[in-house]
């Protein structure tokens, strides 16, 4: 058969293999990712030996991560890239300095290697962690733009460089220290030249190229011309001894200063996807099973080994630099796997005598494995930590890593706006309320901006939004409204309904990207949920429809319904299944349940806004499946409760037990006319120690305590015996008069003061 067409035919059969594999892991609901795996492991040479030009295959491969590594340079920008240089600089190359000496170190004690040598070589090898396989994790997941996201992209960054300093100092290795040290010394002047010159060029050059390129108004130029720069800048790189993949790295971050940078990305990503589909199904082709097979026991022993020891490395230095626990282990996590850039380092060692083939062998295995699992770990870390955060024994350690990292002394104390995300949109937020002088207070968990903050004179609160801690030392319950713009959706839905058990009559105002998750952050309880792009549609609409004659009165009438409907007529329909699947995905993030409703339940026949459950129990109800299978999802405050209804539910073990005893009748619905409102009990209060037995609010005032807030715990429904404290927050239900009076009653004097003391107390608006 000739060459060239042998080339072809080998093409093929992987395309096919990975749109197969792709096929059967998304019916299984996994990533597509494990089926281009599986596809070139069964269509490889160790399968069914179906792919013969192997050399050519892999060069195609290699363009594939190049362009991946490009397109992710024009998102990521420099000027996200310096939001996590610290970690990205210091943590990156701590973790690979730590990587190789305790890989030396047990290596040679345990007697696994003859040579300091070996060891270091070791150690470089599981320093490096999978870039392509993280991104692809995160960018399915739509995690970019999280803490962790940001922390696992910016030590990769770190590792990707560091290979081309490895593959320089390989050869040297059996050498005197005097080579070792020119070979580094010739790396890092390598390095240093590049940057300089890759700044003149992305400064001076790449700009000029891209507007000539955009004037021809030819999309097959535009590609051409890009993705030339990219291979180009690529091959440079190859040819200073570094990676080809750190060479595209470097030129997607010249075009994503430029204006061109959106555009870019349109004509490349296509053509990414599936040149990238191609790497993985030919890192596939490396596995083999009968091998994996005949030395299971030392493999998956190994692979342990590897995820344990790098996340012993990664989540400490992740919390070292600042960051919180949950994010240090996720990170921890997500960068177990050993890199695809270890296959190089490994051919390389083997073809210098560094491994034998066995050990060569033995290495591949376990790289291949732990790339299959980083994304389930990736899926399935966050709702771990969901769970051990509902643990007794746990709760407590999450809650001190959660506490703010720093604020600032002067801040509101009431009517203020909480910011959550000093991002783009959250920037803007923060002005124009200013500019109106409104009192704010932003949080943020980046350095950066904090210091942007500080130097601007805006108070702060530096931590995770989602910490009920952080939401606590912002002032929440005595906040007049909230904006959340926070790019990590799961962090968007945590901090929504934390907040909202903190002050559940607060305006909430939601920016999201995703607009599958329109109606989810509804249902949380979200008062206005603003997507960016339906947004950007309406206000072109306007100006369009403005310009043709249209009154303005009308199209803002329009548009306004449009808003209401939650942008329904804007979104493209989808079937029952289709939301169910991503309704079942979301709740696993935010602790969901399904709860049967009793037969007998008093809820029966009432509608879910008569039941109020969000602001007596405190979960959040997302779907109803009636006894003969309907399922409504996302239901409306007017649908009714019926005989066998299976509830899925959002919230805590304690609010789920809460919801039981609501649906069993033990704990009764409010009457109507009654409103809920929080009332602070002061620290000096003459009532603090008093059991609620003793208050009798009940029969004084026809009042009930159905909730206590006590700094991070939430007591609902307490028992008489419970005994109230200073500080604690009391969630009071009933006629707005009486609350009025046990307002003044709980406030009674504080020590020494003689008259009735006024207290933090929510709006008690009725939700529209």
């Amino acid at each position: 058969m000739q060459e060239d067409f042998r080339l072809i035919l080998d093409l093929v059969t992987l395309l096919a293999a990975a749109s197969v594999g792709g096929l059967l892991a998304s019916a299984l609901r996994q990533p597509a990712l494990l089926g281009y795996l599986l596809g070139g492991t069964i269509v490889g040479p160790a399968g069914l030996g179906w792919i013969k030009e192997l050399i050519q295959v892999e060069t195609l491969a290699q363009f594939g991560v190049a362009l991946l590594l490009f397109t992710l340079g024009v998102e990521f920008s420099l000027g996200e890239l310096k939001k996590v240089k610290a970690i990205a600089l210091g943590g990156g190359t701590l973790q690979i300095v730590l990587t190789i000496a305790v890989t030396s170190s047990v290596a040679l004690m345990m007697g696994w290697l003859t040579s300091p040598v070996q060891g270091i070589f070791l150690g470089a090898i599981l320093s490096l962690s999978s870039t392509a396989v993280v991104i692809k994790s995160l960018m399915e997941r739509n995690e970019m733009e999280t803490p962790h996201g940001q922390v696992m992209l910016g030590i990769l960054v770190v590792q990707d460089l560091a290979l081309g300093l490895m593959l320089a100092v390989l050869p040297a290795l059996n050498e005197p220290a005097e080579a070792i040290s020119i070979s580094v010394a010739s790396a890092l002047l390598r390095i240093g030249l590049f940057a300089i010159a890759a700044i003149g060029f992305g400064t001076y050059i790449v700009p000029r190229l891209l507007r000539m390129l955009a004037k021809t108004e030819s999309q097959e130029l535009f590609l051409l011309g890009v993705v030339t720069l990219c291979l180009g800048i690529a091959l440079v790189t190859y040819y200073l001894g570094f990676s080809i993949e750190m060479g595209a790295f470097v030129a997607g971050l010249m075009i994503s200063e430029v204006e061109y940078a959106d555009q870019t990305l349109t004509y490349v990503e296509p053509l990414r996807d599936l040149l990238a589909a191609l790497f993985f199904v030919s890192v596939g082709m490396l596995i083999d099973p009968v091998f994996l097979w005949n030395h299971l026991e030392v493999i998956l022993g190994l692979v342990c080994l590897v995820l344990i020891g790098k996340f012993l490395i990664v989540a400490p230095i992740v919390r070292l630099f600042g960051y919180s626990l949950r994010t240090a282990l996720i990170a921890g996590f997500g960068l177990g796997q050993i890199g695809e850039f270890s296959f190089v380092l490994t051919a390389q060692g083997q073809a210098l005598g560094l491994v034998s083939r066995q050990v060569y062998l033995l290495i591949l295995g376990t790289t291949a494995l732990t790339l299959v699992l980083t994304p389930f770990l990736l899926k399935l870390m966050p709702q771990v930590l969901n769970w051990a955060e509902t643990i007794p024994g746990l709760t407590g350690f999450f809650d001190r890593t959660a506490m703010p990292l720093g604020m600032s002394e002067e801040r509101p104390l009431e009517n203020h706006v909480v910011v959550c995300g000093y991002g783009r949109i959250g920037k803007k937020v923060v002005q124009l309320l200013q500019s109106h002088n409104y009192p704010v207070v932003a949080i943020d968990s980046t350095e950066r901006a904090i210091q942007q903050l500080r130097g601007a004179g805006i108070p702060y609160i530096y931590g995770n939004a989602a910490s009920l801690h952080v939401l606590q030392a912002a002032g929440i319950d005595r906040a007049s409204a909230m904006a959340i713009a926070v790019h990590d959706p799961m962090s968007t839905r945590l901090c929504l309904k934390r907040a909202l058990e903190l002050s559940p009559d607060l305006d909430v105002v939601v920016e999201t990207d995703l607009e599958k998750d329109i109606e989810m952050l509804y249902q949380l309880g979200a008062w206005e949920v603003v997507q960016s792009e339906f947004e950007v549609s309406l206000e072109v609409a306007t100006h369009l429809l403005m310009g043709v004659g249209f009154p303005l009165s009308g199209i803002r009438r329009e548009i306004e319904q449009i808003r209401q409907h939650h942008y329904l007529d804007l979104r493209p329909e989808r079937s029952a299944s289709d939301v169910a699947r991503e309704l079942q995905s979301a709740t696993q993030d935010l602790n969901g349940k399904w709860y049967d409703l009793p037969e007998r339940s008093p809820l029966i026949g009432m509608t879910i806004e008569q039941t109020d459950l969000r602001r007596l129990t405190g979960v959040s109800l997302l779907a109803i499946r009636r006894r003969d299978g309907e399922e409504l999802d996302y239901p409306d405050s007017q649908v009714n409760f019926e005989v066998g209804d299976k509830l899925l539910l959002v919230g805590e073990p304690e609010e789920f037990a809460t919801v039981e005893d609501l649906a069993k009748g033990e704990i009764a619905v409010p009457r109507e006319h009654r409103s809920c409102q929080w009332l602070t009990v002061p620290d000096r209060s003459l009532n603090r120690g008093k059991t609620l037995s003793e208050l009798d609010l009940r029969r004084q005032y026809a009042v009930q305590v159905q909730a206590i807030r006590r700094e991070a715990h939430f007591i609902r429904f307490p028992h008489g015996d419970t005994a109230i404290e200073g500080g604690d927050r009391l969630l009071l239900c009933g006629a707005r008069t009486s609350l009025q009076r046990v307002r003044d009653a709980i406030a009674l004097a504080e020590e020494g003061v003689s008259t009735p003391v006024s207290v933090a107390i929510g709006s008690g608006r009725d939700r529209p």
